[in-house]
């Protein structure tokens, strides 16, 4: 049995390894090619690279999907946001948790296709990094010294790609870090400002969506009118960051918060090397969702951290009732429905077809390329 699980193991790596070969650089070679017809046609390069983009992410869910690893849903039905500019908030607490959102929201059409992630900069530099660079993804830089300068990076990267692009989805993790690196740091950060003492999440850092809301929430024209009196830093983005935010439409505003809890079975978070490997037994992670109107977030600095810090006081006290009862606790007079994340084989089947044709195709072209010049 122990040598069987091995082999499987092995396999699954295998097949991860191959899935990644045939299915990245074929994304990268067409998003090249077509990129010669961008000055003509941005509208529908950018249809179709946010598709592919779709489609690739699907691999990642199959990983998931065929490892055992279930997910189910509860709480608000994040389809009230569909079409609506949505910044999504998601408690961080192991390399497996952006997988499992992507697996969640792979059979809903049309989010993950117009979806932008802020994530590490590390991330960057993965076998992945190519593919987020290409669709626009902002890599934010940790660390108190590279802080500020990310943050106004993150207010540029705004206005240059996630409102001309149309991206309606923006994805962050508050917490700036995962969990067990950032408990203890939190809980002596909660001691010194009279904070509760959080064990299942860590206290948000409120800096990136202090930016979002700045740039795109309900109420910049407020802060646009403030920020004309304050002494900008360093940056040329900065001079004229004012005339951004009035110049961007009124249907660019963040519309909806979506505040996402992620339960791991037991408390013990899955791991990328699961996802991949599928080294732990199959199991069930909970999504549990909560949706906002972004006019709900106060617009004044100190407001909007306390309302964040509610939110993630609240997940704490969810996630612990989760774990004594097995379920998360009601909002409201809405009864509790537990929602079955379901894929779709003959679509991973097709995809699959797909990019193994697309690398036939590519590499007989580039074989014929080389013949020629050679």
């Amino acid at each position: 049995m122990a040598i069987l699980r091995y082999v499987r193991i092995a396999a699954r790596t295998a097949f991860a390894v191959v899935n990644n070969i045939y299915c990245i650089p074929a994304y990268v070679v067409w998003m090249m090619a077509l990129r010669l017809t961008r000055p003509l046609y941005a509208p529908l390069y950018w249809k179709i690279e946010g598709l592919m983009y779709h489609w690739l992410l699907s691999m990642v869910s199959l990983w998931s999907w065929t490892a055992g690893y279930e997910i189910v849903e509860t709480g608000d039905e994040p389809a009230a946001c569909s079409n609506r500019r949505t910044l999504v908030l998601a408690n961080h607490q192991s390399t497996a948790d952006v997988p499992m959102l992507m697996t969640a929201w792979n059979p809903r059409a049309g989010v993950l296709s117009n979806l932008m992630w802020i994530m590490d900069r590390v991330f960057k530099f993965t076998n992945f990094g190519i593919v987020s660079v290409l669709h626009k993804d902002f890599f934010i830089q940790a660390g108190k010294a590279k802080r500020e300068q990310s943050l106004e990076e993150l207010r540029e990267h705004i206005h240059r790609y996630y409102v001309p692009l149309g991206r309606q989805f923006m994805v962050l993790f508050p917490e700036g870090g995962f969990l067990h690196k950032r408990r203890e740091v939190s809980q002596r950060f909660a001691e010194k400002n009279n904070l509760p003492k959080l064990e299942y999440v860590s206290l948000p850092r409120a800096g990136a969506m202090k930016v979002i809301m700045e740039e795109i929430g309900p109420h910049r024209e407020e802060t646009a009118s403030t920020s004309k009196d304050e002494p900008k830093k360093d940056n040329n983005f900065n001079q004229n960051n004012v005339k951004a935010i009035i110049d961007t439409k009124s249907g660019d505003s963040i519309e909806w918060v979506l505040d996402v809890t992620i339960a791991y079975p037991e408390r013990i978070p899955l791991h990328l090397q699961d996802v991949v490997c599928g080294t732990r037994p199959p199991c069930t992670t909970h999504l549990h969702y909560r949706l906002y109107p972004s006019s709900e977030v106060p617009s004044d600095t100190e407001g909007m951290t306390q309302w964040l810090y509610d939110r993630f006081i609240e997940k704490d006290k969810m996630l612990e009732e989760f774990y004594r009862t097995g379920q998360f606790p009601a909002r409201g007079n809405n009864p509790h429905v537990v929602r079955q994340v379901r894929q779709d084989n003959l679509r991973y089947i097709i995809l699959h077809l797909f990019f193994i044709a697309s690398t036939f195709l590519q590499y007989n072209i580039w074989c014929g390329l080389f013949s020629y010049i050679w």
